[in-house]
């Protein structure tokens, strides 16, 4: 572990990335610890609020991030400054993509269902970054051999082609898919390979002239949207939190 740790990490200076993505997760977690907390009106937390104006935590997330970036620019990349800067960083990334969703629609949707973008925007970050940490690519690490040069690179093309798995299965409609076949193998090439779902960017080029493949599609997608969304929607509400009711419109007289 020790020699993988100084091949990998310190030697070519990833240290800084690990603390980032350190402090990126952690501070994700507490967020969202916090804003349940919050909402669920329990413990000595609080929304921010200056002059009546809700102050959402993206706005410090910014702030951090660009402390964190140009501390990161302005630093050693070994020294003690930058491994400061990466865990600033790392916080402000959180707590901007925390609150992505908001970005997205301009419209705070942190408790609805467009809220769990976030989510999904957090866990595709993680994981890639984690992907660079793992030491699959020899940047940076000197002396290697002819046998982990062939592993590293066979490793790099699973990586890149299981991205363009990914790909595929988003042209298909299937972002949950595309999102976790970055993460783990053989997901994404499911997605890729099966049906699209009806109104996604796949299907509305290669399934208009096919009317039996659209109604497969449609059929594939109902059942399959009639048999996970009940243990899907438990996933993303223990992990996202349960979202707000929409409010019912009422129909008054015309």
């Amino acid at each position: 572990m020790g020699h993988w740790w100084e091949r990998n990490i310190l030697e070519p200076g990833k240290l800084p990335l690990l603390l980032a993505l350190a402090a990126f997760v952690l501070t994700f977690v507490v967020t969202r610890v916090i804003t349940r907390l919050i909402r669920a009106g329990r413990g000595p937390f609080g929304n921010v609020k200056a002059g009546g104006l809700h102050i959402h935590h993206v706005v410090p997330g910014v702030v951090l991030t660009v402390v964190g970036g140009f501390g990161a620019v302005a630093s050693e990349r070994n020294g003690a400054g930058g491994a400061l800067a990466a865990v600033v960083f790392g916080m402000g990334a959180g707590l901007v993509l925390d609150e992505f969703a908001l970005i997205l629609h301009l419209d705070d949707v942190y408790w609805t269902a467009e809220g769990r973008k976030s989510v999904e925007a957090v866990a595709l970050t993680a994981a890639l970054v984690g992907l660079l940490l793992a030491g699959f690519a020899p940047f940076g690490v000197n002396d290697l051999s002819e046998q982990e040069l062939q592993d590293r690179g066979g490793v790099i093309g699973t990586i890149a082609m299981n991205f363009l798995f990914a790909l595929v299965a988003l042209s298909k409609g299937k972002a949950r898919v595309a999102v976790f076949g970055v993460i783990v193998p053989l997901v994404a090439l499911v997605g890729a390979v099966r049906l699209a779902r009806p109104g996604s960017l796949w299907a509305r080029r290669f399934y208009g002239r096919r009317p039996r493949a659209r109604a497969k599609a449609a059929l594939r997608a109902y059942r399959h949207d009639r048999r996970w969304s009940g243990p899907r929607r438990v996933v993303q509400d223990w992990i996202g939190g349960k979202p707000d009711p929409r409010p019912t419109r009422l129909q008054g007289p015309h």
